[in-house]
């Protein structure tokens, strides 16, 4: 198992944003909440909406950080993954999907190309607002503690930049987890440079519990 790879969007699933771009990622500010988040579009088929990736963080940011993550996926995407460390091998990744009209987001770890085990290095928080199911996405907003700070490939640990760019990856497969029983091997996977800098938000803490 490998994480390669048309933007639309449901204004009625996630409300009115405000947007502005800057190299591979945009800026939106959610106003549904609070977050302004640090976004990539990321393209898994022709002709077809984008799965998007918001990444929220704390300013100023302390060593070991928390990050929220916001992804919204159009509803023929079964599961939809996020590298970390911008490869599948020691780093945390996240992956979501649809079970039913229920969100679920889990944290997986791999060390060679076999399928992910969960991973005890990092805990997810879900968020009840921001996720939710309805007729042509689903989305989830989470709070990631361990994601951001990580013991890498070179046995080093690694720290996202948070005031620069960070190689991230994602991963996609059409089949969803739920009907498998697991991890499938992805369809597409891609990666790009995201930039962390703009996705500071110095409110973060009480965001966090607003939400929830």
């Amino acid at each position: 198992m490998r994480w390669g790879f048309g933007i639309g969007y449901a204004a009625a699933l996630l409300g009115l944003v405000s947007e502005r771009h800057a190299a591979d990622t945009s800026v939106v500010v959610d106003a549904e909440t609070g977050f302004t988040f640090s976004q990539y579009s990321a393209a898994y088929k022709l002709g077809a909406d984008s799965i998007l990736y918001r990444i929220a963080i704390p300013s100023p940011a302390s060593d070991n950080y928390d990050a929220v993550l916001q992804v919204i996926a159009p509803t023929d995407v079964g599961w939809a993954g996020l590298a970390w460390g911008g490869q599948m091998i020691n780093c945390p990744l996240t992956v979501g999907w649809a079970s039913g009209n229920t969100p679920v987001v889990s944290v997986f770890h791999s060390t060679s190309h076999i399928e992910p085990k969960p991973y005890t290095g990092a805990t997810l928080q879900l968020l009840k607002t921001g996720t939710k199911v309805n007729a042509t996405h689903w989305q989830y907003t989470a709070k990631c503690m361990g994601c951001t700070s990580f013991i890498g490939s070179d046995n080093a640990t690694k720290r996202l930049n948070p005031t620069g760019s960070n190689r991230l990856a994602f991963a996609e497969s059409k089949l969803n987890s739920d009907s498998v029983g697991g991890l499938t091997v992805h369809d597409v996977y891609n990666y790009w440079d995201h930039d962390f800098a703009a996705a500071g938000n110095t409110e973060f803490e009480s965001l966090v519990q607003k939400n929830m």
